[in-house]
């Protein structure tokens, strides 16, 4: 007997042995629902064949499929919504898909020390929703905020809008409960503002994609209900004099809530997907908004305009109105189904990438950018969180020429590259997975790619857990 046969033959009892752990309708086996499981929203990212299906309800099912998948040697892979962008959560050969979003209670909400416990499949809209009744929120607000899960959000320290001022996914999470790769329950962290007690594990975990445990509850720290903003916009005639703006503007000390700076093509894809007011024909556009109180709002706005001006800003609109603000907000956000829209009209391609530079390099990342685009014959659009200097510039090809898909990864790359040669990242918020592993090795020097491997040995010793995905 081959060891290909004997090792099928021990997931197959494996399976049988799982099967009488789990909490009832919990493991599926049906081949459609399975294959349904499979990927997540990257695309070049290969999905395998699973083994099984299980939709977790407890702690108890997650710690039956650790003991079972270490014994029996099963790649575990754990899913959330499955909105990542990266590849982390599909499936690979042969795997337990280990799916969460079922574990999604809000388990309680503390005003008195603003912290809140949560289950891993709780939407982070629908936290924030809770939370408003308590007059508390939770900043963190991925694009993907009225679909994705906070357990989601921590595996991969998502980010968002509000990250300029507010921080990102790492800067609220104080402790978790996590099951390890043996089945082991452990917590991480501690419900406490401070804290120093032995090494920071719970940080190690948070961005971790699933390579090193399962989250099964989070502790996250809270504020009180965000004050509301004032808004501008403005136009430029180029994403450069756009990008030179942000870097004088938060140079100067400003402390906008939201900077977000969205590309001339990335607006023409919104205005013809819906009706979102914006101007037509512009090379890019700022939109910035600040909550501070007693007046700093309005002298914020006023110091953008300035520096705005001073750049070849053609334009600034300043509104106090919610109903605007609100709208200039679901513009944004609109962001990516109009550019998926535009993609599929043209063939369905779309690298969405996601590096993150100092925003004293913005200038320059726009002017090489479009050195990328003409050299690849491509067509990038670009949005982002322009304040904190992670930028999502989009790749747009049609997935069936087999010269365009060539031509849109190498410029993907070349992006990414140009984001390290800048000083920054090759991701700030959408994860490693599989579309980046093999960067992950370009970023990281010698001393950390070993801290790495050792840290993924020592917690993984058999190698289960999301293998193949960031640590390779």
């Amino acid at each position: 007997m081959s060891e290909g046969t004997m090792l099928d033959d021990s997931r197959l009892a494996g399976l049988e042995d799982l099967a009488e752990r789990l909490s009832p309708g919990a493991l599926v086996t049906d081949r459609d629902v399975i294959a349904s499981y499979a990927f997540d929203k990257a695309l070049f990212c290969p999905a395998g064949q699973a083994l099984a299906l299980v939709r977790a309800r407890s702690v108890d099912d997650v710690v039956a499929v650790m003991v079972v998948a270490a014994e029996h040697r099963i790649p575990v892979v754990t899913q959330g919504a499955r909105t990542g962008l990266s590849g982390a959560a599909n499936a690979i050969d042969g795997c337990l898909l280990l799916n969460v979003t079922a574990m999604d209670e809000i388990v309680a909400i503390d005003p008195v020390n603003q912290t809140c416990r949560v289950q891993p499949g709780v939407i982070n809209q629908d936290l924030k929703t809770a939370l408003a009744e308590h007059g508390l929120s939770y900043p963190p607000d991925p694009g993907s905020v009225a679909i994705s899960t906070i357990g989601g959000n921590v595996a991969t320290n998502a980010g968002g809008m509000c990250c300029v001022k507010y921080g990102v996914t790492k800067d609220y999470v104080r402790a978790m409960t996590v099951v390890l790769a043996d089945g082991t329950v452990t917590q991480l962290g501690r419900a406490t503002a401070k804290g120093v007690a032995g090494l920071d594990l719970a940080a190690l975990l948070v961005g971790s994609e699933g390579t090193l445990g399962t989250i099964v509850e989070v502790t996250l720290a809270l504020k009180p209900a965000l004050p509301p903003p004032i808004t501008a916009v403005g136009i430029f005639p180029d994403t450069t004099s756009a990008g030179r703006t942000v870097t004088e503007y938060m140079g100067s000390g400003a402390a906008p809530s939201l900077l977000e700076l969205i590309d001339g093509p990335s607006v023409a894809m919104i205005n013809a997907y819906g009706d979102f007011g914006l101007p037509d024909d512009v090379g890019a556009l700022l939109l910035v908004q600040s909550n501070a109180t007693g007046g700093g709002a309005v002298e914020e706005l006023e110091a953008f305009q300035g520096v705005a001006e001073a750049n070849g800003g053609t334009e600034v609109f300043v509104s106090d109105d919610p109903a605007d603000s609100e709208l200039l907000v679901a513009a944004r956000r609109a962001v990516a189904p109009a550019m998926e829209k535009y993609a599929n009209e043209r063939g369905g391609g779309e690298l969405v990438d996601d590096v993150c530079i100092p925003r004293s390099a913005l200038g320059e990342f726009f002017e090489k950018l479009r050195v990328i685009a003409a050299e690849f014959g491509v067509e990038i659009a670009t949005a982002g969180h322009a304040g904190d200097g992670n930028m999502h510039p989009s790749v747009i090809f049609d997935a069936g020429d087999e010269a365009q898909v060539v031509q849109a990864q190498e410029a993907f790359a070349e992006i990414m590259q140009l984001g390290l040669d800048l000083g920054g990242t090759i991701t700030g918020e959408h994860g490693v997975g599989f579309l980046k592993r093999e960067w992950l090795g370009h970023e990281l020097d010698d001393g950390a790619r070993l801290m790495h491997t050792r840290i993924k040995d020592a917690l993984d010793p058999l190698g289960i857990l999301n293998p193949g995905k960031m640590l390779g």
